[in-house]
């Protein structure tokens, strides 16, 4: 039996095959709602759970600001719990079951208390541009990382743990 020689031979450019692109260092944002018509995204290696929150655990503090819920227990330990929406003055319905984000900087956990948690996305953090006034409130800039293309608006968490509510208040 012979092998014809032709045939051994193996050629793949009439394939058309590329090459892949080179791998992106991409991160994992977890989103939410923000306001009643836009939505926000956290880094999720900033955040420690999603913890659904009933509102009679949760224990009003006198003399607070308005955006901060009061205290619930959380592990065995006392958990602040921040409104979002209304720490950056953005309008939102009263949400009857809130989710609260747990996040965690330098030892110290938060619950940021939202309407409801959309998925984990992942995005190219090197694209991340400077917020810019003129394009979101006032009130959110202090808040915010930076804007990902397609306006996802990335909070910043140290920002809002290190707010100047908590050195007043804390």
């Amino acid at each position: 039996m012979q092998i014809n020689s032709s045939l051994t031979a193996i050629d793949l450019e009439p394939l058309g095959l590329e090459a892949l692109p080179p791998e992106r260092n991409l991160s994992k944002l977890l989103r939410f709602p923000l306001g009643s018509k836009n939505s926000a995204l956290l880094p999720l290696e900033q955040v420690t759970e999603v913890i659904k929150v009933n509102r009679v655990d949760i224990l009003p503090i006198p003399e607070m600001p308005n955006c901060i819920l009061g205290i619930c227990n959380w592990r065995g330990e006392m958990l602040w719990l921040i409104d979002l929406n209304h720490l950056i003055s953005y309008a939102a319905p009263i949400i009857a079951t809130p989710m609260a984000i747990v996040v965690q900087v330098n030892q110290k956990a938060v619950g940021l208390v939202v309407e409801r948690v959309d998925d984990v996305e992942l995005h190219d953090l090197e694209q991340l541009q400077k917020a810019v006034s003129g394009l979101f409130p006032r009130s959110v800039l202090p808040f915010v990382l930076g804007i990902l293309p397609g306006d996802n608006l990335v909070l910043d968490v140290t920002a809002i743990i290190q707010s100047h509510l908590w050195k007043i208040h804390n």
